[in-house]
């Protein structure tokens, strides 16, 4: 029989077998990945968006204040006023100067249709595009009652055509001083931001290394008197 091992004698581990590597510690298994987290961006700003992110934001937000507010709408229908103005006027002889007003009117609002909609304005800072709006909206009305007054004072007799476009350029006119009123209410509560239009300032220029402070010149010595 084999001997029996005497108590309280530790038995040793068997040695690894060759070519085995050794076991890591279980704690660097069990460590968890560090995965970098998503930065949560804010509903009402555009945060650090970049690219086709802050153009579809910028449009999404430019489409929201400039429907629902009802910018829109008022410029659509002064748009077909003047559309429909001067699709009745197309077959009368009249003076010119209604064809350029009524022509004039019909591009620039279709320009401020087209740049709320697509959202242009938010990348031309600087300039204040709901200022450039509002005198929009006072000289167009200023162009379009005078072109009333015009067209109405020019001719003695008027046809049907004639006098329902002179009136759809008034309710053009009209409209547009609708939105002035708009555009006031859209103002209140609001502050300018202090350094709107300020020049961001320029970079310090670092002092050049390897080179001390120049040495200062000795005071040349007085002058005696002859």
């Amino acid at each position: 029989m084999a001997p029996k091992a005497a108590k309280g004698a530790k038995t040793e581990p068997a040695p690894p077998p060759a070519g085995a590597k050794p076991q890591e510690d279980k704690k660097d298994d069990k460590e968890p990945s560090e995965k970098p987290q998503k930065l949560v961006q804010p509903k009402h700003e555009v945060g650090t968006r970049k690219g086709c992110r802050r153009y579809r934001w910028e449009l999404k937000d430019s489409n929201k204040e400039f429907w629902l507010l009802g910018h829109a709408e008022i410029k659509i229908l002064s748009l077909g006023c003047l559309i429909a103005a001067m699709i009745l006027l197309s077959s009368l002889s009249v003076h010119p100067i209604l064809t350029l007003i009524i022509t004039m009117e019909i591009s620039i609002f279709s320009f401020f249709i087209l740049l709320y909609s697509f959202a242009i304005h938010r990348y031309i800072p600087f300039i204040l595009w709901p200022i450039s709006d509002l005198f929009n909206d006072l000289f167009a009305c200023a162009f379009l009652v005078g072109a009333v007054v015009f067209a109405v004072r020019s001719r003695q007799s008027m046809h049907l055509h004639y006098l329902l476009a002179v009136i759809l350029i008034g309710v053009a006119g009209v409209f547009a001083l609708i939105h002035v009123c708009l555009q006031r209410n859209h103002f209140r509560g609001k502050r300018a931001k202090k350094h709107m239009l300020v020049a961001p300032p320029g970079k310090e220029k670092e002092p050049q290394q390897g080179k001390g402070p120049e040495p200062a010149k000795p005071p040349e010595p007085a002058k005696g008197k002859k």
